[in-house]
């Protein structure tokens, strides 16, 4: 994968209205969340539109909750492997909320947020495994304070608020892939 101003070159980009610039120019931790809208559903076009902002909170109950909402994420891998990307990993995109890693808080003026189209309980897909481990090598060519030891879940980073990217993520097969 080829990143350029911070935009893979090869993948669907989806630009989102919430980021803004990052306080310095620090990428030094990424951090792996999961996301479905509604929860356990796969491949709707909810998930563009909430990271967009034009989220029509009337399209099914559970999104009552997520009005006004102003989130976002660098990068989506959806299940059949589809890339997406949102913001450009150069800006501060807002996944992380009220977050803290090793005393510093605010994570997300110094991380990546990769969203994977899933829940805390079932299993991610084979081909998830392999864009994501073949997007995290280019952004460790990309960005060198990264490296394996800087990647953790959003459960880690928000604990008692975050359980993503949860028990069904199988850190030690994506650790071993980046080998």
């Amino acid at each position: 994968m080829l990143i350029e101003q911070g935009w893979v070159t090869s993948c669907r980009q989806c630009v989102s209205p919430h980021f803004n610039h990052r306080p310095n120019k620090e990428v030094s931790l990424l951090v792996i969340h999961n996301i479905s809208l509604p929860a356990g559903c796969f491949g709707l076009p909810y998930i563009d539109q909430l990271f967009q902002g034009c989220l029509d909170t009337n399209a099914d109950d559970s999104f009552n909750e997520l009005a006004g909402l102003t989130v976002s994420a660098h990068f989506l891998i959806r299940r059949d492997g589809e890339l997406v990307q949102y913001v450009s990993c150069d800006d501060r995109a807002w996944h992380a909320g009220v977050s803290n890693y090793q005393g510093r808080a605010g994570c997300n003026d110094f991380a990546i947020g990769i969203e994977l189209e899933g829940t805390d309980t079932q299993a991610y897909e084979d081909v998830q495994y392999h864009v994501l481990s073949q997007l995290t090598k280019a952004l460790f060519d990309y960005y060198p304070e990264l490296d394996a030891t800087k990647v953790v879940g959003h459960c880690d980073i928000a604990p008692g608020r975050k359980t993503d990217p949860g028990e069904s993520f199988d850190w030690p097969r994506y650790l071993a892939m980046l080998e």
